[in-house]
């Protein structure tokens, strides 16, 4: 357990460290400063339109904004959850919001999904 909070912490002072939990997430030093990322340092959004913690996502809206879909298996973990889509995959969620990828992040770090639409938003370190 302790072990765990320093984990975080590194992650949190900017230190490279491994993933949250057993997400698969990180945290990625961007120009909008340090924001949620999947494991390959791709930044993380989240959707407004997204109630309940289900996904309001699907179909283009998915092929655009692909879903962070968790490995079998996974198990929610503090501020990390899941919510199920509606062909069955399991979805990551933080503070209960479900989580995204933007397909136009080239490379890790980008961020030029935020603020798209003005719904769609980094999740920055706080």
């Amino acid at each position: 357990m302790i072990r765990r909070h320093l984990i975080v912490a590194a992650a949190l002072a900017g230190l490279a460290g491994p993933a949250f939990a057993d997400t698969g997430i990180t945290m990625a030093d961007t120009s909008l400063g340090k924001v949620l990322a999947d494991a390959n340092g791709m930044t993380l959004y989240t959707y407004d339109p997204d109630t309940g913690g289900m996904s309001a996502c699907y179909n283009n809206c998915a092929v655009n904004w692909p879903p962070l879909i968790a490995p079998a298996g996974s198990a929610p973990e503090g501020a990390y959850g899941l919510t199920t889509r509606t062909d069955g995959a399991m979805q990551w969620t933080y503070d209960g919001k479900p989580l995204y990828l933007w397909i136009k992040d080239t490379k890790p770090g980008d961020v030029t999904g935020d603020g798209v639409g003005g719904v769609w938003h980094v999740i920055k370190a706080n």
